[in-house]
């Protein structure tokens, strides 16, 4: 049963379109995270979704009710922002107790949730604790808990992490996964971060110009772009213009070989970086030298200049096996890391 539906949704700040009738459907318990650069409308959406902007057209439904005319106090909702607004003013406890006390809940009712959700997001003993005294890790804790406080039927979280380094936030991620999953959370969460999104989400929306562009579970967006806008947003470097006859693909780089059934005409073409396979240069048919190595932890990517012309590389391979700068290689690209995508009309 969907929670959330956007049937049609458009938001105009003057003459501009910031939202273009989106539809979007979020289930009970379903984490969704939107994602996309500055200015593609996800933050929009979610204040659109809030109640904190009006709709210029379409219909948001909570639980199939139409929330047109319901004010953002009265549907719900639990909101998290990216500098989590604690109050100054109070210390950790009145924090997490402000919505409960606006609502008039008995104080020993506020004190129990109060060391109910310290005891969930991991901070037991701070309920006296200032504020200022607080990491950016605690804070965040903090705010989640103010926002879960009152029980809301749809939990949305603006860039939740994005104030944390990165250690924090791929620690705090999984966490939050892990919490939500244990309460049966329904979540609608944007962020800018391909990493993050796929790492918390059910499923994930890809908008571009206030429009969605994609939507699918992480592993299908990342393994099969909708076009090359996402899959240079998801940080392919590896897209060309290319045409496809049979089983390859004419590109700038020469013939690539496509999966079966690909359909034939002008397209784009991405290479997945773990699909440029490297060799020694002597006897390839393709060959480039490299220009640049980049440390990845558990593996290296090059960046490797085609000698034949064309787009510069970029290639992946394990740290033992990476060749150094200057050095000349030998290249073969895998069918299986080859998506053809749209023509270039629609994407650019």
């Amino acid at each position: 049963m969907s929670l959330l539906e956007l049937d049609g949704v458009s938001v105009r700040y003057g003459e501009r379109l910031a939202l273009d009738a989106v539809r979007l459907t979020v289930a009970e318990g379903e984490t969704v995270c939107v994602l996309g650069p500055s200015g593609s409308g996800k933050s929009t959406l979610l204040r659109a979704v809030a109640g904190l902007t009006p709709v210029a057209g379409g219909a948001v439904r909570l639980a199939g009710r139409d929330q047109r005319g319901v004010p953002a106090h009265r549907r719900g909702l639990g909101l998290m922002f990216q500098d989590h607004q604690l109050f100054p003013q109070r210390d950790v406890a009145g924090n997490i107790a402000f919505g409960l006390r606006m609502r008039r809940t008995p104080k020993p009712a506020v004190a129990s949730r109060v060391a109910e959700l310290l005891e969930l997001v991991g901070l037991p003993d701070a309920g006296p604790r200032a504020v200022a005294t607080l990491s950016g890790g605690e804070q965040q804790r903090v705010a989640l808990a103010r926002a879960l406080a009152p029980g809301p039927r749809l939990l949305m979280l603006d860039e939740p992490l994005g104030q944390l380094d990165r250690d924090l936030r791929e620690r705090l991620v999984v966490e939050l996964r892990q919490l939500f999953a244990r309460l049966g959370s329904t979540v609608l969460a944007v962020t800018h971060d391909q990493g993050e999104a796929f790492a918390l989400a059910d499923r994930v929306v890809v908008m571009r110009a206030g429009r969605v562009v994609q939507l699918g579970s992480p592993v299908e967006v990342w393994r099969r772009p909708a076009d090359a806008f996402v899959a240079r947003f998801l940080g392919f470097r590896n897209v060309v213009d290319a045409e496809v006859r049979g089983a390859v693909a004419d590109t700038p780089w020469g013939p690539l070989p496509v999966p079966a059934g690909a359909p034939a005409g002008r397209c784009e073409v991405l290479v997945r970086p773990s699909g440029v396979r490297l060799s020694t240069a002597e006897g390839a048919g393709l060959t480039g030298t490299v220009l640049a190595r980049t440390f990845r932890g558990d593996h290296v990517l090059l960046l490797v200049r085609p000698e034949g012309g064309g787009p510069e590389w970029e290639a992946s391979c394990a740290l033992r096996a990476a060749p150094e700068v200057g050095a000349r290689v030998g290249v073969t690209f895998e069918p299986e890391d080859v998506v053809v995508l749209p023509g270039t009309e629609s994407t650019r």
